[in-house]
């Protein structure tokens, strides 16, 4: 039985799929972890799997612990990895990867050579990047080119921001590279993200937004006027996949 209560379209801003609550966010993103595992399995390659951070894919992660959801995933089908993260230790409760991995991934039966996490100790960020796209390359068998991912989990700040592609940056528009490492002057940090250029070639790209404070932001990302610099979730348009929004009640208050 599905969570979703109304759906609403976009057009090119994508899809977007309410549902009632925090809890029914999470269950809907672990299906789409199912999903595209299975799918994988029946066409017998591994799928190219990106998460996120926040407190959407942690609930995802606990449910994906339990057996009710956890034993229908295919894992040997996966390849995981994070669309960006913070320059902080994988120990850190501010490391994405190192969330999941604690949440539910140490404890799933996917193999380790098949989660590929940022590296963020003992590199600089550029050479931690340079690093995350060679991996990338090697898993997808994609030398040159674009790798395809067949999932790309994101999440939407208050302020409009996605990966860590944040508001007046010059990231939103590199569409040269695949992933990169850039300094943000508004959190006085390094942060790891891929691309415009890597998310857009996904076959399916999922957004996970709850919470009332995104209320007033999603309307202006998905029926405002276009402004990337100052909304960069408007820059993630898939060339030739799927666009979809899975929104909480909250957050989709203001959508008409």
């Amino acid at each position: 039985m599905t969570d979703i209560v109304r759906s609403l379209d976009f057009g090119v801003r994508g899809r977007v799929d309410v549902v009632a609550d925090g809890e029914a966010l999470a269950r809907q993103a672990a299906e789409q972890i199912i999903a595209v595992s299975q799918t994988a399995d029946t066409e017998h390659r591994t799928a190219l799997v990106a998460l996120s951070g926040g407190s959407t894919p942690k609930r995802m992660g606990e449910l994906l612990a339990t057996p009710e959801y956890g034993d229908r995933v295919a894992w040997g089908h996966l390849a995981i990895f994070w669309g960006d993260e913070r320059f902080v230790p994988l120990a850190s409760s501010d490391s994405n990867a190192g969330e999941a991995l604690r949440a539910f991934i140490d404890a799933s039966p996917i193999c380790p050579d098949d989660v590929h996490t940022w590296e963020t100790e003992g590199v600089t960020p550029s050479e931690s990047a340079s690093n995350y796209e060679a991996e990338l390359r090697e898993v997808s068998g994609v030398d040159t080119g674009v790798p395809v991912f067949d999932l790309i989990l994101l999440g939407m700040g208050d302020d409009g921001h996605t990966l860590s592609l944040f508001p007046g940056t010059a990231a939103i528009h590199n569409n040269t590279d695949i992933v990169l490492a850039h300094h943000v002057e508004k959190l006085n940090a390094d942060r790891l993200t891929f691309s415009p250029l890597l998310a857009n070639a996904a076959r399916k790209v999922v957004f996970l937004v709850g919470g009332a404070g995104k209320a007033d932001t999603l309307p202006r990302v998905l029926q405002g006027e276009e402004d990337v610099d100052t909304l960069p979730s408007q820059v993630i348009r898939p060339t030739n996949g799927e666009l979809v929004w899975l929104v909480d009640e909250a957050a989709a208050a203001n959508l008409r």
